[in-house]
C-alpha cells in the first residue's frame, strides 16, 4: 500500500486536478484573460452551451472558494491513501463521470419543479465542491464496506474505522455549511448523491 504521507505513483491525478483549478483561477481572476461568465453552470444556457457542465467545476467565486476546494482535494487524497487506493486514473475518471451525473440529477430536479410546480430556477453555479461532496459520499461508504472495483477496474479500497469517523464528521459539517447564504445546497446534495450512486455501481 502506498504511504499516506509521501508522494506515490498515484499522486499525479491529484496534482493535475489542483493544477487545472489554480490555472483557471489565474486566468479568470488574476490576469483576467477569460470572463468567468462564459464558464458558469446556468440552466437556461446548457442546451446550447453544454461545455458549461464541465467548465463550471473549474472556476471559483474567489480565493477562499478555491482554497477550500484545494483543501478538499488534499483531504480526499489522504482518505484514499488510507483506504489503500490502487489506481492511477480513479480520481480523474471519477471527476469526469461525476460532472455529468451531477448535471443529470440537477436537471431532473429542475424538470420536476417546472413540470409539477411551474417553478423555473434561474441561477449560476460554479466550483469544485460538488465533486468534493461526491467523493466524500463515495469515501464514506467505502470506509464502511470497502470497494474493490470501480467501473470494472481494480481500486482495492479497504474498510477503515478511523476514516469512517472522520468522513462522518466532515459530511455533517459539510451539510451544515451547505445551508449558509451563497452556498449551493443543491450542488452539494446532488454531488453527495452522485458519489453514493457511483459507489453502488
Amino acid at each position: 500500500m502506498p504511504s499516506k504521507n509521501s508522494l506515490s505513483k498515484y499522486d499525479w491525478q491529484y496534482i493535475i486536478s489542483g493544477f487545472f483549478l489554480i490555472s483557471f483561477f489565474i486566468f479568470t481572476d488574476l490576469i483576467r484573460v477569460f470572463d468567468k461568465d462564459f464558464f458558469y453552470y446556468v440552466p437556461r444556457l446548457i442546451s446550447n452551451q453544454p461545455y458549461r457542465i464541465f467548465t463550471s467545476i473549474l472556476v471559483h467565486a474567489d480565493l477562499n472558494h478555491l482554497l477550500s476546494n484545494l483543501g478538499g482535494i488534499i483531504i480526499t487524497r489522504y482518505f484514499l491513501m488510507r483506504l489503500g487506493i490502487k489506481s492511477r486514473f480513479f480520481y480523474l475518471k471519477f471527476i469526469l463521470i461525476c460532472s455529468f451525473l451531477n448535471f443529470f440529477i440537477i436537471w431532473v430536479y429542475e424538470k420536476i419543479l417546472s413540470y409539477f410546480f411551474n417553478v423555473y430556477l434561474n441561477y449560476a453555479a460554479l466550483g469544485f465542491s460538488g465533486i468534493i461532496y461526491a467523493l466524500f459520499g463515495f469515501l464514506l461508504l467505502s470506509s464502511f464496506y470497502g470497494k474493490n472495483y470501480f467501473l470494472g477496474k481494480q481500486i482495492s479500497l479497504k474498510s477503515n474505522f478511523e476514516i469512517q469517523k472522520m468522513s462522518k464528521t466532515i459530511c455533517l459539517i459539510g451539510l451544515i455549511f451547505s445551508f449558509l447564504p451563497g452556498v449551493s445546497l443543491l450542488g452539494h446534495i446532488s454531488g453527495f448523491i452522485s458519489g453514493c450512486f457511483l459507489f453502488l455501481i
